[in-house]
């Protein structure tokens, strides 16, 4: 697995099905940030008729866990979602270290 030497963060827009509508790339950042708008990561899924988003993100440090940044931002994308029936079913953290699952985690 290649980890980018940038923040690299995606959503991957699902349907009913959690069938892939489509995977984009929200923000590319520098080595240590990406911001991300929840208001607008939702905008997107409400655009593409998708209930159901995984967001994806890598930590070019190589270690997959968590900051107090991602999770207080994985809150606000399912606390926007929450009222307009959008579902985010887990926040995916990549790095050479391997994969963190927030929902795993139970940090959402």
């Amino acid at each position: 697995m290649t980890v980018r030497q940038e923040v690299m963060r995606n959503a991957h827009y699902l349907d009913r099905k959690n069938q892939l509508i489509l995977d984009e790339i929200q923000n590319r950042g520098t080595i240590d940030h990406a911001p991300v708008y929840p208001r607008e990561v939702v905008r997107r899924a409400l655009e593409l008729s998708s209930p159901n988003i995984i967001v994806v993100h890598n930590h070019p440090s190589g270690d997959p866990t968590p900051s107090r940044a991602d999770i207080e931002m994985t809150r606000q994308i399912v606390a926007a979602g929450r009222p307009l029936n959008v579902e985010v079913h887990d926040h995916l953290i990549v790095g050479r270290e391997g994969v963190a699952s927030l929902k795993q985690l139970g940090l959402m």
